[in-house]
């Protein structure tokens, strides 16, 4: 095997073998291992490298601090609030994947199809961080709006391929962004900065039913369309 396809071969795995992960360990991860996966997180390319992501990363106490808080939020205030425009709505195909991962979580919970009150508690979990150790709050300078938000993107989908390569789990939240006040408050970001979504990551509980199945992924016939001459 040549070096390219080994290359290959590692980039395959480790972007096909992530997974979101709804149930952590309470065991914390180093801090030298978060500063690999950030290391790694920081060579993500951006328009005229401008570089236009903050990470704020909480460990320990700041953890329960912040869930806590954000916990608070969302029963007392659960309107949202965010930085940028969530989603209008889902259609045709988008509508359908996003539906059947719902499905496949409730199923693995085995919560069934009407029980509001178990799917609203589940929904709530991500306001506690599935218990995740840690959490990663990524924000941009407001003066560059959705630009800045776009390279955002690509810096969480390297921090998501970082994180198992070094061995620990993610789940990446817009709903964090849903109150960034309390971020703010509680983490000491700046005025000037938007929120464009958290990171909570740690070890895998892998006997949780919630990290029991893989969603799918569309057929490159479905995602690509080729141009010939």
């Amino acid at each position: 095997m040549t070096a390219q396809n080994a290359d290959v071969d590692t980039l395959r795995r480790l972007i096909f073998g992530r997974a979101t992960c709804r149930a952590y360990l309470s065991d914390p991860v180093p801090e030298d291992v978060i500063r690999s996966i950030a290391d790694v997180a920081r060579g993500t390319a951006s328009w005229c490298n401008t570089q236009p992501w903050d990470l704020v990363v909480t460990s320990g106490e700041s953890t329960g601090r912040f869930r806590d808080a954000l916990m608070e939020q969302a029963r007392q205030h659960p309107a949202l609030d965010s930085d940028f425009p969530f989603p209008e709505e889902y259609r045709g195909v988008y509508l359908d994947r996003r539906r059947r991962s719902g499905l496949q979580l409730y199923e693995a919970l085995g919560i069934a199809r009407g029980d509001k009150e178990r799917r609203n508690a589940q929904s709530f979990e991500n306001f506690r961080l599935f218990g995740a150790p840690h959490v990663a709050i990524v924000t941009t300078d407001e003066a560059l709006g959705e630009y800045g938000a776009m390279h955002r993107g690509r810096y969480v989908a390297n921090f998501l391929l970082a994180a198992p390569a070094n061995g620990a789990a993610t789940v990446a939240q817009a709903s964090l962004a849903m109150y960034p006040e309390v971020l703010r408050e509680e983490l000491g970001i700046g005025a000037d900065r938007r929120v464009v979504c958290g990171i909570s990551f740690g070890y895998a509980d892998t006997a949780h039913p919630a990290n029991s199945y893989r969603t799918n992924r569309a057929a490159q016939s479905e995602t690509v369309t080729w141009v010939g001459e």
